[in-house]
């Protein structure tokens, strides 16, 4: 199996507080207060997130999950998801460079992405689609770094593919590569060290950070030194979530614990100093941790007062009651071992889940029918 250094990152490899703007009265959410919560500041850690759930259905508190069906079937290592206005779904393909169009049950292809180059955690990553439905954002791995591109979507086709962010550090593991777009019309990236640590603290490297862009990759007003991101020291972030204003991150650890960060504008996660809660002075803690051969997490997704969290290695989807910046009860996991590893969890316009498996990448156990993508409805 994979371990040591590279963390089951993809089978890979933190704190709490609200993102806010790092200027007097910029606020990232139009009505979101944003005010609580000084970069920087450490936040709680209740205890190791170990509790387990039943299988096809179970509760956390006031929620139960359940897969109701199979969206789609026969995917090759899919990995981004986003959904377009018409509630259909875009899903990217890691190794091909793929985007399919997902509806009725069929995956047709709609485009590639030029450039892409596969490794064992890099390719085509994320994905996500403006407001409009015009505009496709790809993150995705080069021979030589990770990038962002925008690509027009018209008459069901991908076009007139441009590079809006380059340079993101590129290695055979720790890429990052999760896109999320906020309510302020921003853009936020997930990324990884590349495998060489201390870019995660370096102020003037865009590996193991936080970034927000324009949709033209320009750093955001009220970014920290007018830099394109706002948190760094994060080892490789592959889960972006947002309840209304508050950003929520998923990273890998490397060999012992895996979090769930809570982004402050400007605040500094910790690693390579800190893997998981260790109080370090100027270094935010996260609101949960898991150990790695629990988790591993890759997606990540808001609802119902829950961030849902797809695992990797972990085999399991893990339900975490959080609130303001802060968990407040204690982590659940559902479906263990049943669908093997777990990629991607995005929340549909039917207030369904969707999560993604990924038994094609190497690293799980390929059933018949995988990859696939799993219905779960919320009760």
């Amino acid at each position: 199996m994979w371990g040591g250094w590279l963390g089951w990152g993809d089978g890979d490899g933190g704190g709490s507080v609200r993102v806010v703007a790092a200027v007097a009265a910029v606020v990232l959410v139009a009505g979101c207060s944003g005010a609580d919560g000084e970069p920087g500041a450490g936040g709680s850690t209740g205890p190791t997130a170990t509790a387990t759930g039943s299988g096809a259905a179970g509760a956390v508190g006031q929620v139960g999950l359940r897969v109701e069906s199979t969206v789609v079937s026969g995917l090759e290592v899919p990995w981004g998801v986003a959904f377009l206005p018409d509630e259909s779904a875009l899903v990217s393909e890691r190794d091909s460079g793929k985007v399919r169009r997902v509806v009725g049950g069929t995956a047709a292809e709609v485009g590639t992405v030029e450039g892409v180059d596969p490794s064992s955690e890099g390719g085509l990553l994320g994905l996500a689609v403006d407001g409009k439905g015009e505009w496709v954002y790809a993150y995705y791995s080069t021979a030589s770094d990770n990038r962002i591109a925008k690509l027009r979507y018209a008459g069901g086709k991908l076009a007139e593919q441009r590079v809006i962010v380059e340079g993101i550090p590129q290695a055979a593991v720790h890429n990052g590569g999760r896109l999320r777009f906020g309510a302020d019309g921003f853009l936020y990236v997930g990324t990884g060290d590349g495998g060489d640590r201390p870019l995660s603290q370096d102020d003037g490297s865009l590996g193991g950070k936080v970034l927000r862009v324009t949709t033209e990759g320009k750093a955001a007003p009220g970014n920290p030194g007018g830099r394109l991101w706002i948190s760094k020291g994060h080892r490789n972030v592959q889960g972006l979530a947002f309840d209304e204003g508050q950003l929520y991150a998923a990273e890998f650890g490397q060999n012992t614990w895996d979090e769930l960060n809570a982004i402050t504008v400007g605040a500094n996660y910790g690693w390579p100093a800190a893997e998981g809660a260790e109080g370090l002075e100027g270094m935010t803690d996260p609101i949960a941790q898991w150990r790695t051969s629990e988790a591993s997490p890759s997606g990540v997704a808001f609802a119902r007062g829950h961030i849902f969290m797809a695992s990797l290695r972990g085999e399991r989807l893990w339900a975490v009651p959080v609130a303001g910046g802060k968990r407040v009860g204690e982590p659940r996991a559902f479906f263990t071992g049943e669908y093997g590893r777990l990629r991607t969890v995005e929340a549909a316009p039917d207030g369904s889940l969707w999560v993604t498996t990924s038994n094609t990448d190497g690293r799980g156990d390929a059933k018949d029918g995988d990859d696939r993508i799993l219905r779960v409805t919320i009760s």
